[in-house]
């Protein structure tokens, strides 16, 4: 067994639709139809992780 991590994953289905919202452990959230998908962006943290209008880093 490996030590735990501490990161907490979360995914709620959304009641009424085939849609799933899901929150990383970097505060992050994402949503998909597609169990599989939501799990892939949740463990490819931290890529995808970043929201459109946060800065990139790129100066130059």
């Amino acid at each position: 067994m490996t030590a735990p991590t501490g990161e907490i994953y979360r995914i709620a289905w959304l009641p009424g639709t085939d849609t799933l919202h899901g929150t990383c452990h970097c505060g992050r959230e994402h949503t998909a139809q597609d169990p599989v998908e939501m799990w892939q962006w949740m463990l490819a943290h931290p890529q995808g992780h970043v929201r459109a209008d946060e800065p990139r880093g790129d100066s130059s």
